[in-house]
């Protein structure tokens, strides 16, 4: 199993998983002539998509998609509740988008539920919720051959749930949104913004994740050969102190349960690297 993030942040995310012969695009954030572009960039093709997971609503996650299948035959993996909050989503929409959205969906979508297991192709993917302002946001470990990825973006803490899934994962995909400091200060945000974003159903921010790396007790397992740091604010965030706040946490573990865990950060513009599972 590999994977690569084809772009991450609040211009648009999106990510692909190839597993043996199956290749699953997660979210459609960025438009579809980019996410060609970049899978394109990264040796594959639009046609051979098995499938799109959409993860919640939210533009940056979910607004490329309609146009996308317009180049595509596979079926879109989608909860009820994500897609009818997808359906009615008008902010800075045109009025007649929700009827596009109902149309290019029909027949094209399988059913999925944020608490129960799915499979695409040789792909087992297994969901659990996570706290963010979406109808139905949902994080998931994705297993092959006894190999486990985890991903978990868009959430305001790590709960008890989160922690116990993403242990004993090879990879983890998570989001470490914004530096608290710089954040406050930043004069661009309105004070509700901010709010919304250091919430507990918001984002997380590097300290979060420095403290659950920091944790070997009830954190991180130290498993992880690959932690990708994802959504990182443009504003509101620095990618030198975000890898370094992470790099910094994991030095700092108990003697015991040390780690020699590769931090990643994810580009809005450019794909990463495939990583090797």
């Amino acid at each position: 199993m590999r994977f690569t993030v084809l772009g991450s942040g609040s211009t648009g995310n999106a990510m692909l998983i190839h597993a043996g012969e199956t290749r699953v695009l997660v979210d459609a954030g960025l438009s579809a002539r980019e996410i060609v572009r970049r899978l394109v960039a990264v040796g594959e093709d639009i046609s051979r998509l098995d499938g799109i997971i959409i993860t919640h609503e939210h533009g940056d996650h979910a607004g490329g998609l309609r146009v996308l299948l317009n180049s595509v035959r596979c079926p879109v993996y989608i909860s009820a509740e994500t897609r009818d909050a997808y359906i009615s989503e008008r902010r800075n929409l045109s009025s007649s988008e929700p009827q596009k959205r109902t149309e290019i969906l029909k027949h094209r979508t399988a059913e999925i539920v944020s608490s129960k297991d799915f499979k695409i192709g040789q792909l087992d993917f297994h969901p659990f919720t996570i706290p963010h302002d979406a109808a139905d946001n949902f994080g998931f470990t994705a297993s092959y051959q006894n190999t486990c990825l985890a991903t978990v973006n868009d959430l305001g803490h790590i709960t008890t749930l989160v922690r116990e899934r993403l242990r004993a994962c090879a990879a983890i995909v998570i989001e470490s949104n914004h530096d608290r400091d710089m954040l406050k200060a930043c004069a661009v945000y309105p004070w509700e913004l901010k709010q919304r974003i250091m919430s507990r159903t918001g984002h997380l921010s590097n300290d979060d994740i420095a403290a659950w790396l920091q944790d070997s007790n009830d954190g991180f397992d130290a498993h992880a050969a690959h932690l990708v740091l994802t959504h990182l604010s443009l504003r509101a965030n620095n990618t030198f102190l975000a890898k370094l706040s992470a790099e910094q946490a994991i030095k700092m573990r108990a003697p015991l349960f040390q780690a020699t865990t590769e931090v990643i950060i994810s580009d809005p513009k450019e794909p990463t690297a495939w990583i090797e599972l």
